[in-house]
């Protein structure tokens, strides 16, 4: 059998293999909050983000274009899909690993710093597109401070709103929001994250001579659609403990602002066709909620923790990418 048709098809794999871990190791970025606040059972939590991520997923592809020519040029990448294969081993390595711990890391930053990681190794600096890569860089740092800023607002907007109101009452009506606030979470995650192994296919399809253009053809679109639903039908129990509990202790108002701030920026990302970490995103406005409704009842420690995985994450996922590159190399 053809060598580049076998390699395509492991690429293919990989990816799918990807944005499954991706559902079960994300699925707590969109329904952590309304699980904590019992707005909804468990089970009818993941089937509902199941759900609204399969359909999130097939709805746009402009983060698939980016992720497909703003990191390198796929059209010239040197041993590309040793490089791609590389990359997506290192991200699934390294996404196993933290969801192992129950650490809400990065699937974003892991495969974006994979594939820089091992198109540096395969063809040196010069193989970056500097400027897309830059932008995307940006977009992953600049969308979790958003979404602390826009959580703080958000949730003192609601102090100001419901100061008077019965307390019992205003729980029982934000719960009940919750559900819907936490099904468009699940919408935006689904808009954005299932992108990512899209671009990755269409990337592979390019460097391996199946596609002339970056458009994501549809049976890519629907296969990550699919891989992320079933992912996520499974869920990411000891990550959706950390981030509905161990951030703050989460009421339905607080779970309320938190979904509809995560959803806000990750949407506008979206939009904008840039890639964002959901993670970041959801946690940073938890964050920012906590710190709006009490500054002492936000666990800085494990703030602290998340925010020393999300830095270490990039160049960890790069070396590893790396090194993964390397050995392919040598042995094939």
């Amino acid at each position: 059998m053809n060598t580049i048709l076998i390699l395509t098809a492991l690429i293919i794999i990989s990816a799918l293999v990807f944005d499954f871990i991706n559902g079960f190791h994300d699925t707590a970025n969109a329904i952590a909050t309304a699980v904590s606040t019992k707005a909804l059972k468990p089970r009818h939590a993941i089937i509902m983000a199941a759900v609204m991520n399969l359909l999130g997923a097939l709805t746009f592809t402009g983060v698939a274009h980016t992720i497909t020519k703003d990191i390198v040029d796929p059209f010239t990448l040197n041993n590309g899909s040793y490089v791609i294969l590389a990359a997506l081993i290192s991200a699934i390595i390294w996404n196993l690993i933290t969801w192992y711990f129950g650490i809400p890391s990065s699937s974003s930053h892991a495969i974006i710093g994979s594939i820089a990681g091992a198109a540096i190794v395969a063809s040196g600096f010069d193989a970056i597109k500097w400027s897309g890569f830059t932008k995307i860089v940006q977009a992953l740092i600049l969308s979790p401070i958003l979404a602390f800023t826009l959580g703080f607002i958000v949730y003192s907007i609601f102090k100001v709103v419901f100061k008077n109101n019965n307390l019992g009452k205003t729980n029982t009506r934000f719960r009940r929001i919750q559900i819907v606030t936490a099904a468009i979470q699940s919408y935006t995650h689904g808009t954005n994250d299932a992108q990512k192994s899209m671009g990755i296919i269409t990337m592979a399809l390019i460097a391996n001579g199946y596609a002339s253009t970056s458009e994501v053809p549809f049976w890519v679109q629907l296969s990550c659609a699919i891989a992320m639903a079933l992912g996520t039908s499974i869920g990411g129990w000891k990550i959706i403990k950390t981030v509905g509990g161990k951030i703050m202790k989460i009421r339905p108002v607080n779970g309320v602002a938190a979904d509809m701030t995560g959803a806000a920026i990750i949407f506008g990302a979206t939009f904008l066709h840039m890639p964002v970490s959901t993670t970041h995103v959801i946690s940073s406005s938890i964050l920012g909620v906590g710190s709006a409704h009490r500054i002492k009842g936000v666990k800085w420690g494990t703030a602290k923790n998340m925010l020393v995985t999300w830095f270490i994450t990039l160049p960890i996922s790069a070396s590893l990418a790396g090194i993964i590159y390397y050995l392919i190399a040598l042995f094939l």
